[in-house]
């Protein structure tokens, strides 16, 4: 049992689990605020009812978002520990900003915005809300920059030390502004958008479907739609583009793998589907001519370097790659299509809301979403293989020198047991709370009446 291999597919079925509940977090959290922004507008109580009832949901989403994230903290130290102590200069003060200034907002106001409904007024209780989404969004800025910082590493100086070279921060403002920060960060907020966009389509498709909370389903299309498909098309138009600029000026190899290119090749075309077959060095598939020097370069005849144009044990795996970035780009045109679809229907006479096929589809959406989410995710990290650390540090220098492979392996079965029962008891809490559905509104008594209650009270005991 090897301990790398086994801290490999630990690490990677953990934050895989992991990274399916923050893109909700922070696209229903968007939602959220406009449907606040709605509410505060235009006064109808319809929409305070349905801010209500997705606080519920966003709840169950940010727990099982921090239980989940937990687990990479302690993975670092046990299984990664070389990794740690390499970057830990650089690290130190992302994370620190991250769990100072974004965890403790987003936590420190997350309980106003779950039970303040009803007792901080509309404008206090939306800026709780808004609080908690800024704070999560927030959180997500230092995380995608410390990851960043791995895909191109900048501001830096290595260093000897006693427990061998280590990455020392030489510039804060480099660190932060790695040339792939801020193309990544807002790749992976449209993202998120879109993943919580179709969790409000998918939901209220739903009860369209089933006849309930009409009303509520009616007016989350009309919110979400416009969301999905805008955020649909900027994401696969412009951010998606910028993102195949960025891994061509910094990672050409990481290009090569996930458009099975072998040899550099002018006016290379862009696989729609493919196979990579890597013994006979050949990639066969469904291809557009010269896009992927167009995507890289802005110009078709450009050149695209190949595979062998590196050595052969800087090479990611790499069909695997080409699979799983194949995957993200085929469903994000997916998308294009049903939002456009989705628009249509609205448009022509509201057959949008009986027309059940059409439902179904927005049904599953977020599946869709969140596999595609994923998988750019897989692509990202699986492409950057076999460096932890972009040319800096290989993956299987960054493992704990002292990890036995028995240990891995208990551990990654008592994670898949216990990822399992998570996720189980996560789909029927979910499932509850959408079968359940909105709860009425009632108000609470105003606070500034409870005087003259108590004086009422004195009143008659004194007569008594």
């Amino acid at each position: 049992m090897n301990p790398e291999l086994l801290s490999r597919l630990q690490f990677a079925l953990t934050i895989s689990f992991h990274f399916i509940y923050p893109p909700i977090s922070m696209g229903l959290g968007l939602l959220l605020v406009v449907i606040g922004i709605i509410y505060l507008r235009t006064g109808d109580p319809k929409w305070r009812q349905i801010s209500f009832f997705w606080v519920k949901v966003y709840a169950l989403v940010f727990a099982m978002g921090v239980a989940t994230g937990l687990v990479q903290e302690f993975e670092f130290g046990t299984n990664w520990a070389d990794y740690s102590r390499f970057v830990g200069n650089i690290f130190g003060s992302l994370l620190a900003a991250e769990g100072i200034f974004a965890f403790f907002l987003e936590g420190g106001f997350l309980g106003l915005m779950i039970f303040g409904g009803n007792r901080l007024g509309p404008r206090m209780w939306f800026l709780a809300s808004f609080l908690v989404v800024f704070g999560a969004h927030f959180s997500a800025l230092w995380i995608i920059m410390a990851n960043s910082w791995m895909q191109t590493p900048a501001g830096y100086a290595l260093q000897q030390s006693s427990v061998g070279t280590i990455a020392v921060m030489t510039s804060f403002k480099e660190v932060v502004f790695t040339p792939s920060f801020l193309v990544r960060l807002m790749h992976v907020w449209v993202a998120s958008w879109m993943v919580g966009a179709s969790l409000m389509l998918s939901v209220s498709a739903w009860y369209l479907l089933k006849k309930k909370h009409v009303d509520m389903a009616q007016a989350g299309f009309k919110v979400a739609l416009p969301i999905f498909v805008v955020l649909s098309m900027t994401q696969a138009l412009f951010f998606g583009a910028q993102q195949a600029i960025e891994v061509t000026n910094y990672q050409p190899v990481k290009l090569a793998a996930m458009e099975g290119v072998w040899n550099d090749q002018s006016c290379a075309p862009m696989f729609l589907v493919g196979w990579v077959n890597t013994s006979t060095q050949t990639t066969t598939g469904i291809s557009i001519p010269c896009l992927l020097s167009f995507l890289a370069y802005q110009d078709i005849n450009a050149t695209v370097q190949g595979l062998n144009s590196f050595p052969s044990d800087t090479w990611a795996p790499i069909n695997l790659v080409f699979q799983v970035y194949h995957l993200m780009i085929n469903l994000g045109g997916l998308f294009i299509l049903i939002g456009l679809l989705g628009a249509l229907f609205y448009l022509w006479k509201r057959r949008l809301w009986t027309t059940r096929w059409l439902l179904w589809v927005f049904v599953v959406s977020i599946f869709l979403t969140e596999l595609a989410t994923l998988s750019g995710w897989w692509t990202a990290e699986f492409g950057r293989q076999p460096w932890i650390v972009w040319n800096l540090l290989r993956t299987s220098d960054a493992v704990s020198p002292l990890l036995q492979g028995y240990q891995v392996f208990a551990s990654v079965l008592m994670f898949v047991v216990l990822y399992a029962i998570l996720f189980v008891l996560f789909l029927y809490l979910l499932n509850e709370k959408i079968q359940h559905g909105p709860d009425p509104i009632v108000d609470e008594v105003p606070v500034t009446s409870l005087p003259d209650t108590f004086k009422e009270i004195f009143r008659r005991k004194a007569r008594a």
